[in-house]
C-alpha cells in the first residue's frame, strides 16, 4: 500500500452559481472531488458558521454543530468519485475540509 499516500489534502471542492434564486437567495452547487488512488470515508468539513435557506440532501452531507460529514448515501468517495449537492445563501460558504479515513486497497 505504498502508492496509497493520500491524505485530506486530496479532497477537492469546488463550487458554482447555479443562476437559480431559493426563496430570492443565489443557488450553489459544490462538488466534492477526491484526487486521491484510494476511498476516503468519514469526509468532514469545517461548517462553522454555514447558513443556508434551501435544505441540503440529507442523503449526501448532514451538519453537526459546526462540522458537516459527507454521507455520500453510505457510500465512500471512491478514487476520482465526485460527490454534489446544492444550498442557498447570499454568498458562497468557504468550505474546508477536515478530516477523513483513507481506505487503501
Amino acid at each position: 500500500a505504498g502508492y496509497c499516500q493520500c491524505s485530506i489534502n486530496n479532497v477537492k471542492i469546488s463550487q458554482s452559481a447555479t443562476k437559480r434564486l431559493v426563496r430570492k437567495v443565489p443557488e450553489w452547487n459544490v462538488t466534492i472531488t477526491n484526487n486521491c488512488a484510494c476511498s476516503q470515508l468519514d469526509v468532514k468539513l469545517d461548517c462553522n458558521g454555514f447558513k443556508t435557506v434551501e435544505k441540503v440532501d440529507p442523503s449526501i452531507m448532514t451538519m453537526s454543530g459546526a462540522e458537516c460529514l459527507i454521507v455520500n448515501n453510505g457510500n465512500p468517495l471512491h478514487p476520482h468519485d465526485t460527490v454534489s449537492f446544492t444550498y442557498a445563501s447570499a454568498t458562497s460558504f468557504p468550505f474546508t475540509p477536515v478530516s477523513s479515513q483513507i481506505a487503501c486497497s
